[in-house]
């Protein structure tokens, strides 16, 4: 089933100034991860020896690499999270092509096809992907 023709509308200078029409996903395989807390990630390496770029000094990571933990001042430890309920201390941090998103306990971090990284809600992440197997 072909999709409706793209409708782009010109402006003065010539550049493309509106895009409109129905778009749909193309399908292709992302690689994704459950997250509950800090280390859940299988690229986290929570545990693991790390070095310290600004000194050289080698130290065991206790924040994970890819969700880091959480921390606001302006968003206390212990208020909700207005989505999912958890309090704050539960949550993550994950920087994204975009900037940094809270990460709630139980969200999906998907890895994209340039190897970016995103937190994506389950309900979401449920009508968006289906699993493809291992």
């Amino acid at each position: 089933m072909a999709l409706p023709a793209i409708h782009i509308e010109r402006s003065t200078s010539g550049h493309p100034m509106t895009v409109s029409g129905r778009f749909r996903k193309r399908p292709t395989e992302v690689a994704a991860t459950r997250w509950w807390a800090n280390g859940d990630h299988a690229d986290d390496s929570v545990g693991e020896e790390a070095v310290d770029p600004a000194t050289g000094q080698v130290y065991l990571r206790v924040e994970g690499a890819v969700v880091r933990f959480f921390c606001d001042p302006d968003a206390p430890a212990t208020n909700s999270c207005a989505h999912c309920g958890y309090t704050m201390h539960d949550h993550g941090w994950i920087d994204t092509l975009e900037g940094g998103h809270i990460v709630c306990p139980g969200d999906w971090i998907v890895t994209g096809v340039k190897n970016e990284r995103y937190p994506v809600k389950p309900d979401i992440f449920a009508i968006t992907y289906e699993s493809v197997g291992e």
